[in-house]
């Protein structure tokens, strides 16, 4: 089965098609297909999330997957959020994951509590007028380290630090982090969905 992918993030994209591989699912990048990106004005993951998938669905004629994700600090209420990937822009800093963990760790520079919670949503549509959409969640809490630790994974990956394992997710082996991540727990609570709704064998007989 083939699904477009609205997002253009090559991370993203890899990461996905590896955690979705068991189901026989390809993901095609939407950017391969020609499709622009689509608006993001919500406030929520999850409303960002089914308007990326409705979108690509409708220009593509595909079932899609969008994922929506971001860095949710307790210090500052839950934010970034939604906003997470332009974080570094409201600081006068260019986009980029590099810069969005210099903000970061500027913006936290005298806070004491760490707390913080990457989260993922990821919405799947059989149609762009799917009335059902299937809904995944991942969260991932950590704390947030004073300086980047690791060369791996992308985003805020370096300054992640998970308690259980003693490192930040960019030191974590790829597998260690995909089975742990907030979009690895997202996946396969999605995939499990898939199973049930789209993969389960029809029924041989009707009473």
């Amino acid at each position: 089965m083939q699904l477009v992918l609205a997002s253009n993030n090559a991370g993203k994209l890899a990461e996905l098609q590896a955690l979705f591989a068991p189901l026989g699912v390809e993901l095609v990048c939407q950017a391969e297909l020609g499709i622009p990106e689509a608006p993001e004005p919500h406030r929520t993951f999850v409303e960002n999330a089914l308007a990326k998938a409705r979108h690509a669905a409708r220009e593509s004629g595909l079932p899609a997957l969008a994922d929506d994700a971001g860095l949710c600090v307790e210090a500052f209420g839950g934010l970034p959020g939604v906003d997470t990937a332009y974080y570094a822009t409201q600081f006068g800093y260019e986009k980029g994951d590099a810069n969005n963990v210099r903000a970061l760790l500027e913006q936290m520079a005298e806070i004491a509590d760490r707390r913080a919670a990457l989260v993922s949503t990821l919405v799947a549509l059989r149609s762009a007028d799917d009335p059902e959409p299937l809904v995944a969640t991942g969260r991932a809490p950590g704390l947030i380290t004073r300086e980047p630790v690791g060369d791996k994974g992308f985003g805020f990956d370096p300054v992640m630090y998970l308690p259980a394992f003693g490192k930040t997710f960019a030191q974590l082996p790829t597998e260690v982090k995909n089975a742990n991540s907030h979009r690895g727990r997202a996946a396969r609570q999605m995939l499990e969905l898939m199973r049930e709704r789209w993969f389960a064998p029809a029924p041989a007989d009707v009473p």
